[in-house]
């Protein structure tokens, strides 16, 4: 637009040119008018002379307006070199920033992950000194496990043993030893054994009852435990009361006389009461051996010593499927 304005303005200037020069220099118009006009030529020429200039200000103040709106027009619709330049350094510097957020944040993850890598290496090794001591401990208590095991075994031996030389008198009537309890059972078992078994009365250390609760009045009286200065006159004694079992009387009314013995020996002798029980009945006479062994005789006179239930059972299954 702007071309083309300025070619419009050099098309005017020279027709003007032109239309003035004409005038004033003719040949024709000169010849003519060359004396009687000469002063109103002059006024004509002053006169285009300034419609020229009125012309051309005109032209110019409207190109002037055309190059200023292009320019606007072009700035906006048509980027400049520097306006990409601005562009271009707008965009590297968000990229940069980015750049930089980016590492800023992948400099905070490699600190965390560096934190948690010396954590984990202590908990490694606190792992190790742990593992370390419990393997030790075990080691200990394997130990205590072991000498805790024989000690309670041995213990129970000693308390076994210690009512190794104590009997168990069942069927007498609540209360009725008396004041004197060991005077009134040294003449009872004098009086039940005979002087076959006991050829001098039994020197007796103590007799009570059973520590249970009294019963009432009608209810099974309690047991009566005595003990046996000596462990072979307790034996005699109970040698003759597993002959008489069954027949033993304390004037007039039936008793029976049993070994006593502590919980945990009294628990093991009971897991054999189902398989002797059956041994009776197959012809057998079992006996249990302190603290629980069975002794087993058959029918020939043979024995055979079980030392345990398993043992006991696997005997009584061969005997119970034999022909």
């Amino acid at each position: 637009m702007v071309n083309s304005l300025l070619m419009t303005v050099v098309l005017f200037t020279e027709h003007t040119k032109n239309v003035i020069g004409g005038r004033s220099q003719s040949p024709s118009t000169v010849s003519q008018q060359q004396n009687n006009s000469q002063t109103s030529d002059q006024k004509h020429s002053e006169a285009g002379y300034n419609t020229l200039q009125s012309g051309t200000a005109h032209i110019y103040d409207s190109v002037d307006a055309a190059v200023n709106k292009d320019i606007s027009t072009d700035s906006v619709s048509e980027p400049t070199e520097l306006t990409y330049a601005e562009i271009e350094l707008k965009s590297t510097k968000k990229q940069k920033k980015k750049k930089e957020n980016k590492e800023a944040k992948i400099d905070l993850v490699q600190s965390a992950v560096s934190d948690h890598g010396s954590r984990i290496t202590s908990l490694e090794s606190n792992a190790d000194l742990v593992s370390q001591r419990i393997h030790s401990l075990e080691a200990v208590c394997a130990e205590l496990t072991e000498n805790y095991s024989k000690l309670k075994a041995k213990t129970a031996d000693l308390e076994g043993r210690s009512w190794r030389n104590n009997i168990r008198i069942i069927g007498l009537l609540e209360s009725v030893e008396g004041p004197r309890p060991t005077v009134f059972f040294l003449e009872l078992l004098s009086e039940v054994m005979g002087e076959q078994v006991l050829p001098a009365p039994p020197e007796l250390d103590r007799a009570h009852q059973a520590l249970v609760p009294k019963p009432k009045q009608g209810g099974k009286p309690r047991a009566v435990i005595v003990r046996f200065h000596r462990y072979q006159i307790k034996e005699a004694v109970m040698r003759e009361a597993r002959k008489r079992r069954g027949s033993l009387q304390y004037r007039g009314k039936l008793i029976a006389i049993y070994g006593d013995y502590s919980p945990e020996v009294l628990e093991q002798r009971a897991q054999y009461r189902g398989v002797m029980a059956e041994l009776y009945t197959l012809g057998f006479k079992p006996s249990l051996l302190f603290p629980a062994r069975l002794r087993i005789t058959t029918k020939e006179g043979e024995q055979k010593l079980l030392t345990s239930v398993d043992e006991a059972k696997n005997f009584l299954t061969a005997h119970r499927n034999a022909p």
